[in-house]
């Protein structure tokens, strides 16, 4: 059977219902639309998810017309929200795909083929793989057995055999008419996919195979529904129950009858035994159902499988379960206590302080106790800072400690309480406290307590690859344990982002039980409270002359390379852009003082503001941003001035490092504004004007629009509100057109003080 491709019909509905995938829809979309075959919708179905899922299939659909969303006003579950979208496809075959897998590189191709090669049957079956966080692609099982299908066309009882293949719909499509035409719906509850996939392969009177690998089955490090124990699981009964009354309602299935019940109880099995499906203490009730329903389902003359699984049915039937606990989870008990007491002793490890650690652990958590750090513990800083500011203000019952490094004390502020790492009360405080906030993670050693509530603000937005996509590049994730560094993301609590962006980033890249806080930056409020005066006294601290226009230059780390290498001859810019402007440097935290900086400096040509203490003053105090892959850009972008990337090694670093979007596109939302890949361009960008003029204005536009999206002044607010008082993230974000960023530099007018010799500020 042919088709022509006609928008009204097309030939496969996707049908894909969203809930809570933010972090990977993008990707399950995109590997829709990219595939060569396009002759498809797609049927979203907005299972009235919390999070951004709605508004990003509205992008999508903005942009291509085959994206058809639907958005429920409703939780109502995977299920339903399947069945409505099999009412709304129009297409001759439905494809289930769940929003956090993906299609696989020319599989839709392939399916049509077969499709038409086979003359349309009712199912045809696909193959998958199994894909993880660490890259590891693992082939499906069935793989085999869809090769040995061929070409054949067969029903499940001349070929039970393909019962056997993993129960999910989204690894076979459906004819439309056959599915729709036979009324199936699904049931409510979890494991609904398995009475699915028996009932219309019992059903069918045509069903083929295709070996061609079609879904990238994603096997999510934490979130996945079926991972999250508790009493919902207790639903697989009612599935298995529903289809052994199926059976029993069509006795030409009875050939059948004994493969399905071998099924039936080693899904129950394989449930049972899964601490992250059944809690321990759920343990014996799931047991005793099991047994049940093994009892009441048991076809006659039913042959145990041989072996260890055998030995389980056997236990199973007898309906013990101190017996089948003593001989099944006795063993693994043991080994997963040694293992947990060896994984203590390592995080604790051998040092002096381990006992002392120990003993405050084991006091109570003080409730009013809150531990701040910042950039691994180089001062009083970022994001934290502007969080323990705002808690001093709204929590003031919740005492603020810091933790700062051996040689940073002199540089803690007055009047701030702080401890030295691994000083006596360090662990005292990192023991006891109620909150910990910090921009990066805390050290290994650091155990997370039942009851402790930690806050991860991050310290930037993500333009560079970061968590678990780094794998891929091996100059950033050299010497790096991907599998260490999620154990130390597992202690999140909360994680803050400043755009839709970074939220989707996050979630993805460090797969854990964290909640996003869609807040803004605490650090970036000072964007839009500082005022006229403000900004002229911190010129003025600079020694920035009235009329010159102050450039920021503030690049970024290397991975690729060591120590710090201007990639502009600074000396040579300051004479070609003459007295007028004045360029302030400001190099990587990872680097320590530069000589050549020190020398420029002296010689009155730059200003090195490498150590300034406050980076938010160094951009209040620019008229104008030049970096490259920075994360500065974003915060800076929140002061709408001009932003200029000087990224005259892209290749290099796009392929060494990683990047999430192209600066260098001109494409409004990636760009900020004006480009240079060389020192001359660089150059003729400010002699011309370009880096102010109408096109930059409207990158910048763009940009801010994409990534300044909750900055708004009252991320402090929202954030403190939300975690140390246990409010609703208030006030609401600001419409951006409605902010008010301080004013630019030029806005201000500096009068010469008499009494001081200071300048003061009329605005």
């Amino acid at each position: 059977m042919s088709h022509t491709q006609n928008p009204a019909n097309p030939r496969i509905s996707l049908v894909v219902p969203v809930y809570r995938v933010q972090g990977y829809l993008r990707a399950c979309l995109d590997s829709i639309l990219e595939q060569s075959f396009t002759d498809f919708e797609i049927i979203a179905v907005d299972d009235h998810s919390p999070d951004a899922c709605g508004r990003i299939l509205d992008e999508y659909a903005a942009r291509d017309s085959r994206v058809r969303p639907i958005h429920l006003d409703e939780n109502r579950g995977i299920g339903k929200a399947r069945d409505l979208g099999a009412l709304r496809a129009s297409g001759d075959y439905i494809f289930f795909l769940d929003s956090d897998d993906t299609v696989a590189e020319g599989a839709l191709q392939a399916i049509a083929d077969r499709l038409e090669l086979l003359g349309d049957p009712d199912i045809l079956l696909l193959n998958h793989v199994r894909t993880y966080w660490t890259n590891r692609v693992q082939v499906s099982a069935a793989g085999e057995l869809l090769a040995a299908a061929g070409t054949d066309v067969f029903t499940a009882l001349e070929r039970p055999e393909y019962l056997t293949m993993f129960a999910v719909v989204w690894n076979r499509v459906y004819r439309r008419e056959f599915y729709v035409g036979n009324g199936f719906t699904f049931t409510d509850g979890i494991y609904e996919d398995a009475l699915m996939v028996y009932k219309t392969m019992l059903t069918a009177e045509t069903i083929a195979g295709l070996d061609h690998v079609c879904v990238e089955y994603r096997q999510r490090r934490q979130g996945n529904s079926m991972r999250t124990p508790g009493r919902k699981h207790f639903g697989i009964f009612e599935q298995y129950a529903l289809l052994f009354d199926f059976l029993d309602e069509r006795p030409h299935l009875e050939p059948v009858r004994a493969l399905l019940f071998e099924r039936m109880v080693s899904h129950f099995l394989f449930t049972l035994a899964r601490e992250d499906r059944v809690r321990p203490q759920d343990r014996p009730a799931f047991f005793k159902r099991s047994s049940e329903q093994y009892k009441r389902y048991k076809p006659v003359g039913f042959k145990k499988p041989e072996g260890k699984i055998g030995l389980r049915f056997d236990l199973l039937e007898r309906g013990s379960y101190p017996t089948y606990a003593a001989a099944i989870f006795a063993g693994a008990a043991r080994a997963k206590l040694r293992k947990r007491a060896a994984k203590v002793k390592t995080q604790l490890g051998r040092k002096a302080y381990d006992q002392l650690y120990r003993m405050h652990l084991r006091r109570p958590i003080d409730e009013n106790l809150a531990v701040y750090s910042a950039y691994w513990n180089r001062g009083v800083t970022c994001n934290p800072a502007a969080i323990f500011e705002k808690a001093k203000e709204l929590a003031p019952h919740i005492h603020g400690v810091w933790i700062v490094r051996p040689g940073e004390e002199e540089n803690v502020p007055a009047g701030v309480d702080y401890v030295v790492a691994r000083s006596p009360r360090y662990w005292e405080v990192i023991a006891r406290a109620k909150y910990l906030v910090n921009n990066v993670n805390f050290a290994n050693e650091v155990i997370k307590r039942p009851g402790q509530i930690h806050l991860q603000t991050h310290h930037g937005t993500p333009l560079k690859q970061m968590g678990i996509d780094q794998q891929r590049f091996p100059a950033a994730a050299k010497n790096m344990s991907f599998h260490r560094m999620l154990e130390r993301v597992d202690r999140w609590d909360y994680s803050l982002s400043s755009n839709q962006h970074s939220t989707e980033i996050w979630e993805r890249v460090y797969p854990c039980a964290f909640e996003s806080i869609d807040s803004g930056y605490p650090r970036n409020d000072v964007y839009f409270k500082a005022t006229g005066e403000d900004v002229a006294r911190i010129r003025a601290e600079l020694g920035i002359k009235e009329g010159q226009t102050a450039l920021l230059y503030c690049p970024t780390v290397r991975d690729y390379q060591k120590g710090f290498i201007p990639r502009i001859d600074l000396e040579r810019m300051c004479r070609e852009l003459g007295p007028d402007f004045v360029v302030l440097v400001r190099a990587h935290y990872f680097y320590g003082a530069d000589p050549q900086l020190q020398a420029l400096q002296e010689r009155g040509l730059i200003k090195d503001v490498s150590k300034y203490p406050v980076v938010e003053d160094l951009c209040l105090a620019a008229d104008a941003l030049i970096t490259d892959y920075s994360s500065i850009m974003f915060d800076y972008a929140c002061l709408d001035r001009p932003i200029v990337s000087y990224v005259d090694d892209w290749e290099v670093y796009s392929k060494a490092r990683g990047v999430y979007f192209d600066l260098l596109s001109q494409e409004p939302g990636q760009t900020p504004g004006a480009t240079a890949t060389d020192e001359d361009q660089l150059i003729e960008v400010f002699r011309s004007g370009a880096w102010k003029d109408e096109r930059s204005t409207a990158l910048r536009a763009a940009f801010r629009e994409r990534f300044v999206q909750y900055d708004d002044g009252n991320a402090a607010e929202r954030t403190v509100r939300k975690v140390f008082l246990n409010q609703d993230a208030t006030p609401a974000i600001i419409p951006l057109d409605e902010r008010t960023p301080a004013p630019a530099p030029g806005s201000a007018v500096l009068i010469p003080s008499q009494a001081n010799g200071a300048d003061r500020v009329t605005t």
